[in-house]
């Protein structure tokens, strides 16, 4: 594939130190926004669906086997959603196979009975009632970031016992090897399984510099067994036309989905600057953003981690259009086997 356009590595307004913190709170929350809801008749599905669906083809019935920890989270971003829908499909999936399960059991207690009444006797079969009835197949997320987003993440895991954050500051190229034993949930007895790890980074990727890349690359490597880059752009013409859009898109429906938030809508509607940042560093985020092969070449450039690194990873990587015409996501997605 020939890039349309080379990548730059301009700054971001949104990650500068002078911007106010509240307006950077009102632009993630518009970013929340673009990822979770979906704006027929333009878009089938919201973006964050569309990455459930790819998490769930990528990793198949192995998805059980991680603990999800979502680095540069910023006020909790899509991960709620994620843990939502992943864990929804999981229950369903659990409810299937217990009345499978039931099934056959029931079928099996009635043969004995026939068998038992023949003999002149009746018994039941109560090992063959004996089923783990609970469901402890669903998966944790974990939010993390740099600059924690604490209340906004306090009420989202408020709505969940499987989603938890970090309240400390957590850099993303020097992890903390025990992660898991900092979290915060909104139950003080919840305790997450012993499973892999598998790093998120949403939105997220491009704002690395190439150094700064290497080393959440070498880290994650490190500490992971797997990690997956989401962006809801591509390096090309089309992905600048879809966020030139999200300008009127969110002057057109953030009286709705802001409604009460005053300050946000002020800033919207009377000083539109939470739409023009959108839009502005929506442009750099194009711009920064890796195709396959540059994050591959990253990869190359890591130093030794551990041996040869490269010896069980595999790695997967494509896009998908979420919003018609030119409005598509790329995904790269390493997978540690074993």
């Amino acid at each position: 594939m020939v890039l349309q356009i080379p990548r730059i590595h301009f700054y971001e307004i949104d990650d500068q130190a002078w911007f106010p913190s509240f307006l950077r709170e009102k632009v993630q929350a518009c970013l929340t926004l673009v990822w979770i809801k979906r704006f027929p008749p333009f878009q089938s599905s919201s973006p964050a669906t569309l990455v459930v669906k790819t998490l769930q083809s990528l990793l198949g019935p192995s998805i059980k086997d991680y603990t999800f920890i979502d680095f540069c989270s910023g006020a909790g971003g899509p991960t709620p959603h994620f843990e939502r829908e992943i864990n929804k499909a999981l229950e369903l999936e659990f409810i299937e196979q217990y009345h499978e399960t039931t099934k056959k059991s029931t079928a099996s207690v009635t043969r004995r009975k026939v068998v038992n009444e023949t003999n002149g006797t009746l018994r039941t079969a109560d090992s063959d009632n004996d089923n783990n009835n609970s469901n402890d197949t669903s998966v944790d997320f974990i939010l993390t970031d740099i600059h924690p987003h604490i209340p906004s993440w306090r009420l989202a895991c408020s709505h969940s016992p499987h989603l938890h954050y970090i309240p400390h500051p957590i850099d993303a190229s020097a992890a903390p090897p025990d992660l898991l034993s900092q979290i915060h949930s909104s139950s003080s007895s919840a305790t997450i399984p012993h499973r892999k790890p598998f790093r998120l980074y949403s939105l997220a990727f491009h704002h690395f510099s190439d150094p700064l890349a290497r080393a959440v690359l070498k880290d994650t490597l490190r500490t992971s067994s797997g990690f997956a880059i989401f962006e809801l752009q591509s390096r090309n013409l089309g992905s600048l036309f879809t966020i030139l859009l999200l300008g009127p898109l969110l002057w057109g429906v953030s009286w709705y989905y802001f409604w009460g938030d005053w300050v946000h809508l002020f800033w919207t509607y009377v000083v539109p600057v939470t739409p023009s940042v959108v839009v502005l560093d929506g442009i750099v985020s194009c711009l920064r953003t890796r195709e396959r092969g540059e994050i591959l070449r990253l990869l190359d450039e890591v130093e030794e981690v551990d041996g040869d690194w490269r010896v069980g990873w595999r790695f997967e990587s494509g896009r998908a259009r979420h919003t018609w015409p030119f409005g598509e996501a790329t995904w790269f997605v390493g997978i540690k086997d074993g």
